[in-house]
Order: structure tokens, then sequence, then C-alpha cells
């Protein structure tokens, strides 16, 4: 045997390749929806006899539970009984308070993204984690039948731990308490906060977390990065901060990192308690109904009531690129600005290009960054396209100050983008996000003047400070620029 092995060795390894590498090619063409992803796959697998193959087996293949998830979702549009569709935003309406535009960026949502625009909603911004730990703490102490958490991190530390027994006491009050968080960023905190939570008599889960346990690790790659709290299907907490000390004044001590959580009433929370419950339904295999987890009826609201707002859900599933189909809409109809903070800004060329329409338009576009990111490659990823955007009338500015974490987008004043989403491929392709889509001139302006304070102690930056920085590092940036879509 071992001279059969020591004399044909590169034919049986050509064998190998060959019959690996076909059914990785088939599966690329056949499953692929994007020509470079699907090219860039197939050279990977020629050019990389067997390990190609394993490469793209690993890290290409979404394998999350696709079937069983959309038709779990449909069932859920059809059936769901908690939304309250009269309190549904008309396109009649909207055109006539907004303008056609906007209407037309109803109709967009209408089709792209699973949930409707509501009225009758009140938004308030929460600035920091002091502010919005608290407030969350409060609502769960009131809470009189039901919390439902869900979160991509939930350090055990001492905001994770005051947080965990708020829920503790909330369970003892006899309050269904349900908490899902993700199975990678559970890990960011050891020991974690799960066997707190499991020995308070909480019914805890990990999103995904079985995959993780048993190695099985492209499953790893789509993580749910989802902030959600609802208490009582009446208040809801969303936007883009984790739980943990870093965001607190308390515990950072001026050092904390900066963030913008959002409390939400009104009938879009029995949408944002849907993505939270669909979630811990493919999780566990719960439904969460009956009388804790009902969601009391809204009476109708005078024509105009204040705020159309849209809870947008996007996943590697049946909502796949929902939230970057609504940023395309949104750049496209904006006429007077584009305002933006995200803190990892990797647009894919699509979004690069929708905003260079806008910019070549004179629409007056900006773009925050943080000066100092708290992930190194993804900051030099990201310095390696600024070029990109720069040259077609976008400015750029890099705020100083602690690390800010916010996902703030606003078009012409009037519509707004807040939640969980980065603007990179992983929130825009690979992550269960959750975003709300406001129209409302009052709330946008807010958001407007969170940037305007941001950019007040930005630097800009400029084609030519990035041309002036040596070669190496220039083609350093560039290459990790290539890895983005996995940063």
């Amino acid at each position: 045997m071992w001279s059969i092995l020591s004399d044909y060795w590169p034919h049986i390894l050509a064998v190998i390749s060959v019959l690996m590498a076909v059914p990785a090619i088939v599966h690329v063409v056949m499953n692929k929806e994007e020509v470079r992803s699907a090219i860039g796959w197939v050279g990977v697998i020629l050019l990389s006899p067997v390990i190609g193959a394993l490469i793209y087996a690993i890290g290409g293949i979404n394998r999350i539970r696709r079937a069983s998830i959309i038709s779990e979702r449909r069932r859920a549009i059809e059936h769901d009984p908690r939304h309250q569709a009269h309190l549904d935003a008309s396109r009649a309406l909207v055109a006539d308070l907004f303008g056609e535009r906007f209407a037309a960026m109803k109709t967009l949502g209408d089709r792209v993204a699973k949930h409707a625009m509501t009225v009758g909603n009140a938004i308030r911004l929460l600035d920091g984690g002091d502010e919005t730990y608290a407030q969350m703490i409060a609502e769960i102490d009131a809470a009189q039948r039901s919390i439902i958490l869900e979160t991509y991190i939930f350090d055990r530390d001492a905001i994770g731990l005051r947080l965990a027994e708020a829920l503790a006491r909330a369970h003892r009050r006899g309050v269904a308490v349900r908490v899902l968080i993700d199975a990678v960023g559970v890990r960011y905190s050891v020991p974690s906060i799960v066997g707190t939570l499991e020995s308070a008599g909480i019914a805890v889960d990990l999103f995904n977390g079985s995959l993780i346990m048993g190695l099985r690790l492209p499953y790893a790659n789509l993580r749910t990065h989802r902030k959600i709290i609802v208490v009582d299907g009446a208040v809801a907490f969303v936007g883009g901060m984790n739980i943990r000390k870093g965001f607190t004044s308390e515990f950072a001590r001026g050092g904390q990192a900066r963030d913008t959580h959002f409390r939400v009433t009104g009938p879009v929370v029995a949408d944002i308690f849907s993505t939270a419950a669909e979630d811990w339904r493919f999780t566990t295999d719960e439904d969460l109904d009956g009388e804790a987890w009902r969601i009391e009826p809204l009476p109708a609201v005078q024509f105009g009531a204040p705020v159309f707002i849209r809870a947008v859900a996007s996943g590697p599933d049946a909502a796949l690129e929902t939230n970057h189909r609504m940023l395309m809409g949104a750049f496209s109809v904006a006429r007077r600005s584009i305002r933006i903070i995200s803190p990892y800004f990797l647009p894919d060329r699509e979004l690069v290009s929708a905003l260079a329409t806008a910019g070549r338009r004179g629409v007056e576009i900006d773009i925050v960054v943080p000066a100092q990111n708290n992930l190194v490659l993804v900051e030099r990823a990201m310095i390696a396209q600024f070029e990109q955007v720069l040259k077609n009338y976008c400015r750029v500015w890099r705020a100083d100050g602690p690390f800010d974490h916010s996902k703030l987008l606003a078009v012409d004043g009037v519509w707004a983008f807040v939640g969980s989403s980065n603007l990179d491929p992983r929130s825009l392709r690979l992550n269960f996000e959750i975003d709300v889509e406001v129209l409302d001139a009052d709330f946008a302006g807010m958001i407007e003047s969170r940037i305007d304070t941001a950019i007040a102690s930005a630097q800009p930056v400029t084609v030519e400070g990035l041309r002036a920085r040596p070669f190496p590092l220039r083609l350093f940036d560039r290459i990790l620029w290539l890895g983005s879509p996995y940063l």
C-alpha cells in the first residue's frame, strides 16, 4: 500500500482535487448571486487544489437553516396577529406630508422589508450608556407581563450584572423573561453571563450556540448583531449599543465609548417584538404567544400623527440585503444632504456608486468615522477606501475623542435610518440586523445635530493627505481592503 501511495500520490491528489473542486464550483455557480463573488470563489478553488474547496466549504457557504427560517418568517408575515394594520401609513399620506420622493421610499420599503410603515409612534434618542442602561433597567423594573432581550454582546461586568439582576427581579415577580445572546458575542466575556442568568431561573439561549459548541465553525460567520429589548409589548429599545460597562462614564471614568440607542413606543413595537420572537423561535422552537406576550391594541390616530416608523429587519435569510436596498433607495432620492456616522465604513461598490452619483448631483455628503478605531484591521481597510468617495464630492471626517459606535444616517433632514447596521459587508450581508426607518423632520434634525456635533471636533480627510503617506503603508492598507468582506 505504501509503495502504491509513494508512486502514485500525485495522481491520487489530482483525483481528490477534481472530486472536491467540481461539486464546489457547481455549488458556487448555482448559488452565488453576485458574479464577482462567484468568479472569486471559482478562482480560489481552481488555484488552490483541495485547500480552495475546503476554504469555500468553511467560509463561502451560507449554512444557516435557510429554508426553515424563510418558511417560518413567511408564515409570520401572513398570520402574525400582533401587527396592527389599521395603523399602517398609506402612500398617499406620506406623499401629502413629505412629497413623492419619500412616498417612493415608502413603496420601496413595502416591497423589500417585511414590516409596514406605521403612524402614531414615538422615538426618543438616548445618548450614551449611562442614560440608556438606566432607562432599560427602569422599564424592566416596571414590567408586568413579559421581557424579551436579544443582543450581540452581554458582558458579565458591572453593567451586565446590573441588568441581569433587574431581569432576575422581574422573573421573581412572575414576569416571563427570555434572553437571546449571539454565540460569538457571548465569548467577549469570560466567564459568560449565561451561567448568571440560568442560576436566576431565566430562560436564556445562544443564537447558533449549539453549532459553535459543536465546532462547526462556518456558522460562526452568521451572527445576530441585533440589540432589542421589548417590555410588555409596549416599549422597545433598539440601536447600536451592546451591554457592557465601557459605554458608561460610571465605570469607564471618562474614557467611555460613545453610542446612540433609542426608546420606541407605538405600533412599531409589535414589529420589533416579532423580529426578536422569530429569532427566539428559530433558536429554541418556542412560540412566544399567550397572555404574557400579547400586544395591546392601539386606537386609530389622527391624520398625520407622529411619528412614521418602519422596523427593518435584515439578515442572511429571506431578508438578505434589505438594509442595503433601503440605503440605495435613500441615496437615490436625496436632494440636499446625506449625513452618516458609522464606526465601520466599508461600503460595497454599489453603495459607493450611489453616494458618488448623489455627490455629482450636488447633494452634500458628510461621512463621519472615528479618528481611532477599536478594530485596527478594519481601520486600515477603511482608509484604503476613503479615496473612492472623496474623489466623488463626498466629505470624510475623522472624529476625535472617545470611540463612537453609533450608526446614524439622515437624508435631507427628513428621513433617518438608525439601528444596529454598520456600513460594512458584514452588516449588509452576513449579520442579522434591526434598524428603524423614520420619517420625521424633528427626529432627523436631532440625528443631524448629533452628526454636526461630531464634525465640530473632527479632522477632514483629504485625497492629498492619503496620497502623501508612504507607499508601503498604502499598499498594506489596500491588501487589507481586499479582505474587507470578512473583517
